[in-house]
């Protein structure tokens, strides 16, 4: 046998004799790929080792660090789950006005019954569209939820003002709650002159507790909203004082010299309401198409 078939055959030895240990050991961790890495490193003697070494080497240096499932969640209660679309209501979706419009009276009601399906706080100005519905199975289911719709404004109304008196700890949080709350409903204008007046009195005295506790929680849509809701009433001077604070707050928002403009265009002040324009022009504000509306009719 010559020289270099020795060293040959010496190499094989030795490269089954590790191949053998490493498949012991892998038996022994119970990994399914033993015979495989066995077979391997049996055929390609010194290659098969070393490129099982390398790998090893690199697994223990780059990739054996611990996997962090902090922010993994396998609870069930954060699965989204889909739902099928309901296609035979929604097929029969329209807006309440158009529902109105249709003459027969068992469509008009299955419409009706699917369009106050919806969100009903959001919908009670067309929902009291339909109290003049020729029908008057109609006009009584529109009456009978807005009825039950408006009776619950009031009793939250009373729940956010009953806290606030109660629990000064959460007084400013109920009173924010509350104008949110009151200005989502007040807006839509359902409620008779009287009552619509008596709760923007209640919102614009909400509002000043806001102000005068905690003037940093009076958001800028705060100071709309009441400003808003004060020049439907027609209580333009409470809704100047308002309008007022806002641009002394708020300077560079556009609400600040909206509000302005409608109340001076309702009153018919024209300096004001220039003077409040040039404001404008010089501001970083830009303008949406309401308020150039507004600018051109009163131009």
């Amino acid at each position: 046998m010559t020289g270099h078939l020795m060293i040959l055959v010496i190499i094989f030895i030795i490269n089954l004799i590790v191949s053998g240990i490493i498949l012991l050991i892998n038996r022994s961790a119970n990994q399914n790929s033993s015979y495989l890495i066995f077979a391997v490193m049996v055929m390609c003697p010194v290659l098969g080792p070393l490129y099982y070494l390398i790998s090893y080497i690199l697994y223990k240096f780059f990739f054996s660090e611990p996997v962090d499932l902090e922010d993994v969640i396998f609870s069930k209660d954060k699965v989204k789950q889909t739902f099928h679309a309901e296609e035979d209501r929604e097929r029969n979706l329209v807006s309440i006005e158009e529902a109105i419009a249709v003459t027969n009276e068992s469509d008009l009601r299955t419409l009706m019954m699917n369009v106050v399906r919806g969100d009903i706080q959001k919908t009670l100005t067309s929902i009291s569209l339909a109290l003049n519905s020729e029908d008057t199975e109609t006009a009584h289911y529109a009456a009978s939820v807005l009825q039950d719709a408006l009776g619950v404004f009031r009793a939250t109304v009373e729940k956010y003002r009953k806290q606030m008196r109660e629990e000064p700890e959460k007084r400013i949080i109920a009173a924010e709650a509350a104008v949110s709350y009151m200005n989502e409903i007040l807006s839509q204008k359902v409620f008779t002159d009287i009552e619509q007046r008596n709760y923007v009195h209640v919102m614009d005295e909400i509002c000043q507790v806001i102000f005068d506790e905690a003037p940093e929680s009076m958001t800028a849509a705060f100071y709309e909203a009441v400003s808003m809701r004060l020049l439907e009433i027609e209580e333009y001077d409470k809704c100047e004082k308002w309008c007022l604070r806002s641009a002394q707050m708020f300077p560079e928002t556009l609400s600040s010299f909206s509000c302005r403009l409608k109340l001076y265009f309702n009153t018919h002040d024209r300096d004001k309401f220039f003077a409040v324009f040039d404001e404008l022009k010089k501001s970083p504000v830009v303008v949406d198409r309401e308020t150039l509306e507004l600018i051109r009719v009163f131009s």
